[in-house]
């Protein structure tokens, strides 16, 4: 069976739940053939990749999917690129706050997901999920991740993406989605891997 290390981060930003994380728990442990190993993680720069690097180690797996709350999006947006840049306009949980950084000085530019970003983004939608793609992790902990992973495993046969995911309804703010529907979505993110 093959080995998927899923994340979702904890609360930030003065919220009591973080739909990233809410929704990873509660996937099956089994999903088309791969065994999920769900991990949480600080949202704080560095160390979340710092944790998710550490558990590869242990895990050794064959996909690493991110997830984190993108508030402000109405769709499941499947990530197609991640910047060397930290920007942060709230400090993260450590009450750290960089203004243009560099995640990697001197490393490249970019990095493109190793996932299949646009069959991802179609299942979803497919699953009469709203769903887009997105171009910009944006600058703060979740590109900061999605980033970190791109550049260690640039080369390897461990394939690393990030999906960001709306505000859940518990959380009383616009756009939402249902748990429901973006534990759906997740699922059929995941179905969509190895679709050929």
């Amino acid at each position: 069976m093959k080995k998927l290390l899923i994340t979702g981060f904890e609360p930030f930003g003065g919220e009591a739940i973080n739909p990233s994380w809410d929704a990873v728990d509660r996937l099956p442990d089994v999903i088309n053939g791969y065994k999920l190993h769900k991990l949480k993680l600080p949202v704080v720069f560095r160390e979340a990749a710092r944790i998710v690097l550490s558990a590869a180690e242990d895990i050794m797996p064959d996909v690493i999917l991110s997830i984190g709350q993108a508030g402000g999006r109405a769709s499941i947006t499947p990530e197609m690129v991640g910047i060397n840049l930290r920007n942060a306009r709230m400090p993260d949980n450590s009450g750290y706050q960089p203004v243009d950084e560099a995640i990697i000085p001197g490393g490249a530019s970019a990095y493109f997901s190793t996932l299949p970003v646009r069959r991802i983004y179609e299942a979803i939608s497919n699953a009469g999920i709203s769903s887009e793609i997105s171009y910009s992790a944006g600058v703060y902990v979740c590109n900061d991740l999605l980033y970190s992973l791109l550049s260690h495993f640039e080369g390897t046969k461990t394939e690393c993406g990030f999906i960001h995911v709306p505000y859940s309804r518990e959380q009383n703010k616009e756009p939402s989605m249902t748990m429901e529907d973006i534990i759906l979505g997740l699922t059929v993110a995941i179905e969509a891997l190895d679709e050929k």
